[in-house]
């Protein structure tokens, strides 16, 4: 008979992993690195983006300000391709201060705006209350510029059809729409996230040394990729995603946009997150999660501790496992990101 998850465990084992990270010199790690960031990059669509959108430069447009008592949030269109507007909420601190890290809080699947701190209805409170899911909030609080951003098929960026029926996405047909031209809905939306950056660091009241992403969920898979592939970021902080791609996206159900073509064929997570490597990279855990589980995270972390041993950075790779499950961890986040960006 059958078995379609034995079938496709047995896919898994016999992919040959091209970047698997072997390195045991420093030489070995920078040719490794450099080489595979250009695959990843590759694999995630982003040089046919980089191909197509050529000489296409990024215009912004900010459609409101409100002051919220301790900082001002301002709602924000930057057009990322010439048919791509990309909402995002820019809360700032109201203290005098000169030019201020810059945090990027990309968020999962859940509206943009829970981010922001706004709850427009009892539920949204709750989860915001139980699961630490105010991020940009927390950040613009601990003295940081702040970009949420909205992303990519979610909020304006959805189909017209997933607007009328109150869906919160259409990650399903960006996905289908993508593959077509060499696209994937990760790198979509770590193209927003470098585009933001561009935009963030023309501004005087941002300091480039020091630019933290953190998000949970799906804005932990946008976190992680983003500064694997971006190396403007300083710290990256994922929240809920790191694990294995086996032990995970391969064999548990998630959403159509986690999926990149051929991305084992490649390497583990792990060797994607090693690209980070030598920044500073903090993977955030739920002991009960059951979408990322721990014994695959903890696996996954000892491999990834390997790469930043040879990159002669041990100390700036870290695991914060929380009490709970499939939520954010504040308790762990912001200490490591303020020692990192001290």
């Amino acid at each position: 008979m059958y078995d379609a998850v034995k079938h496709f465990q047995s896919l898994y084992a016999a992919a040959p992993r091209q970047f698997e990270f072997r390195a045991t010199t420093a030489a070995e790690w920078s040719a490794w690195r450099d080489g595979f960031r250009a695959r990843l990059m590759q694999a995630l669509g982003l040089d046919n983006m980089a191909h197509d959108l050529a000489g296409y430069a990024p215009t912004a447009e900010m459609a409101q300000s409100d002051d919220m008592g301790d900082h001002v949030r301002e709602v924000w269109r930057l057009w990322v391709e010439p048919t791509a507007p990309l909402p995002f909420y820019l809360l700032r601190p109201k203290t005098e201060a000169g030019p201020r890290p810059l945090a990027l809080t990309p968020h999962g699947h859940n509206h943009p705006h829970i981010y922001a701190g706004i709850a427009l209805n009892d539920a949204e409170r709750a989860s915001i209350a139980e699961g630490d899911r105010d991020i940009a909030c927390q950040a613009v609080r601990e003295g940081y510029l702040v970009i949420a951003p909205t992303t990519r098929a979610f909020g304006e960026t959805r189909t017209e059809e997933d607007k009328q029926k109150n869906n919160t996405h259409s990650c399903h047909i960006e996905l289908m729409h993508g593959l077509l031209v060499g696209r994937t809905p990760i790198g979509e939306r770590v193209w927003d996230i470098s585009r933001l950056i561009d935009w963030a660091l023309a501004r005087p009241d941002v300091d480039g040394r020091r630019i933290v992403i953190t998000g949970n969920s799906g804005g932990g898979t946008t976190s992680l990729f983003a500064a694997a592939c971006d190396t403007r970021i300083s710290v990256a902080v994922p929240s809920c995603y790191f694990c294995t791609f086996q032990g995970s996206i391969g064999s548990i159900h998630h959403c159509d946009c986690n999926y990149v073509p051929g991305i084992l064929r490649l390497g583990e997570m792990y060797d994607v997150a090693g690209l980070i490597a030598p920044r500073s990279f903090l993977a955030i855990a739920g002991k009960d999660d059951t979408i990322f589980p721990i014994e695959h995270v903890r696996y996954a972390f000892a491999r990834l501790q390997r790469i930043y041993a040879v990159a002669g950075a041990p100390d700036k790779c870290q695991l914060y496992v929380g009490d709970g499950g499939h939520r954010y961890y504040k308790a762990g986040a912001w200490p490591f990101i303020r020692r990192r960006l001290a």
